[in-house]
């Protein structure tokens, strides 16, 4: 081996040396460390209550049909399902255009939108029947009926509380 040689392999190792340092002591936890999954559980903002909401909702653009949901399954633009970032997946939920009072029930099967001041978004085929497709976003309300808690049990949200109306005969 050249001395030329050597001194690359000198040069690495000292490299790969101080970067090993480096990283244990990055590792090495401080005394105000905070566990992970704690921080992690208060950031993701879900919200179990079942608490009615107000906001603006769009529906899926055609590119995000048939790619994988955060459920894993694929997006149907002709289901009933919906995207929530605060909603926990499985929630079925009431949407109310608050422009026209039409209103359909979906279900929370992926994660977004993630554009400020929307809660919710829609199936193209949920926004047509909600007359939302032909602007793009309306202000809406999602009333949860059922919401799925941490430890499995459903709850009934505010939606399911509703008394519903007499029908005329």
């Amino acid at each position: 081996m050249g001395f030329a040689n050597k001194n690359k392999l000198l040069i690495t190792l000292a490299a790969l040396s101080f970067c090993s340092t480096v990283a244990s002591a990055q590792q090495t936890p401080s005394s105000d460390a905070k566990p992970v999954a704690k921080q992690a559980s208060k950031k993701s903002g879900i919200d179990h209550s079942g608490k009615a909401r107000r906001g603006k909702a769009s529906y899926y653009a055609k590119k995000f049909h048939g790619k994988k949901m955060a459920d894993g399954t694929p997006m149907n633009p002709q289901s009933n399902v919906a995207a929530s970032k605060t909603l926990p997946l499985g929630t079925k939920a009431k949407v109310t255009n608050l422009e026209n009072g039409k209103s359909e029930v979906v279900e929370i099967r992926d994660r977004g939108p993630y554009v400020d001041g929307r809660i919710v978004d829609l199936s193209p085929k949920t926004a047509e029947k909600l007359g939302i497709k032909e602007a793009g976003v309306a202000p809406v309300e999602v009333k949860p009926l059922e919401v799925p808690q941490t430890d499995g049990s459903v709850k009934l949200g505010a939606a399911a509380s509703e008394k519903s109306e007499p029908s005329e005969h």
